[in-house]
C-alpha cells in the first residue's frame, strides 16, 4: 500500500463536511478531470470529489491489475480497496454518508470497495461495469442485504464482456439482497442523458 501515491483528487466545489459524500470513479486509462464534470448535472446539497486511480496505465490510471477486461487480480483489488479507505476515512469518517458512482473499471472498484464492507457505504453506482468477481471480495447470498445499488447496462456495450454483465444483474436483482434499482438503454459504452437522469432520482432518494 504505501507503495502508491497520495491521491490526486478533484472537487466539485470546496467540500462541506456537514453534506453526504459522493465520491466518482473514473474509467480505466482515464483519470479525475474525465468524470468529475458529471457532479453538474447531479443534485446540489451534496459534496462531489473524483478521484485518480493510483495505477498508472496507458497515459491514465487504473484501479487494479486485471485478467482481462472487468475481471481483476484479487491481491491488486485488496491493496488498492486499502489504500481508498485510509484515504475515505480522513475526508469521511465513519457517521458520514458515502456513495461511490463507478463508471467502467471504476465501476468495478466500486462494487469491490462495496463487497468489501457494505456497511461503509450509503450506496453505490454501477455505471456500465461489472462487480469484480472471483477477485477475493465475496458476492455470497444476502452479502449487500439492505444496500442501495444503482445499475446501469447497455445492450450494445463491446467493452465490458456480456457474461459480466449479466452476471452483475442477475445477482444486484437476486441473491445480493440489495436494493437495486436498474436501467437498461440501447447506446453504448458510455453514460447518456438518460442514465444521468436516473442516477440523480436515485441519489435523491438515496441520500435525502
Amino acid at each position: 500500500m504505501s507503495d502508491f501515491p497520495e491521491p490526486s483528487v478533484a472537487w466539485h466545489q470546496p467540500d462541506d463536511s456537514a453534506q453526504p459524500l459522493v465520491v466518482l470513479l473514473h474509467g480505466r486509462g482515464a483519470d479525475e478531470s474525465t468524470i468529475i464534470g458529471l457532479a453538474e448535472h447531479l443534485p446540489a446539497g451534496l459534496s462531489y470529489v473524483a478521484v485518480r486511480a493510483p495505477i498508472a496505465e496507458g497515459g491514465g490510471y487504473a484501479w487494479f491489475a486485471n485478467r482481462g477486461i472487468g475481471r481483476p487480480v484479487a491481491e491488486s483489488l485488496a491493496a488498492t480497496i486499502a489504500w481508498f479507505h485510509t484515504w475515505l476515512d480522513e475526508v469521511a469518517p465513519p457517521g458520514r454518508p458515502v456513495v461511490l458512482i463507478g463508471f467502467s473499471g471504476g465501476a468495478a472498484f466500486a462494487g469491490g470497495v462495496l463487497l468489501d464492507d457494505p456497511t461503509r457505504l450509503a450506496g453505490a453506482a454501477i455505471l456500465k461495469g461489472t462487480l469484480p468477481f472471483d477477485a477475493g471480495v465475496p458476492t455470497d447470498v444476502g452479502r449487500l442485504a439492505g444496500v442501495p445499488v444503482f445499475v446501469a447496462h447497455s445492450d450494445a456495450d463491446q467493452v465490458i464482456p456480456l457474461d459480466l454483465q449479466q452476471r452483475t444483474w442477475i445477482y444486484l436483482h437476486g441473491d445480493s439482497g440489495a436494493v437495486t434499482t436498474s436501467q437498461r438503454d440501447a447506446g453504448g459504452h458510455g453514460v447518456f442523458a438518460e442514465n444521468v437522469t436516473a442516477l440523480s432520482d436515485w441519489l435523491t432518494q438515496t441520500l435525502p
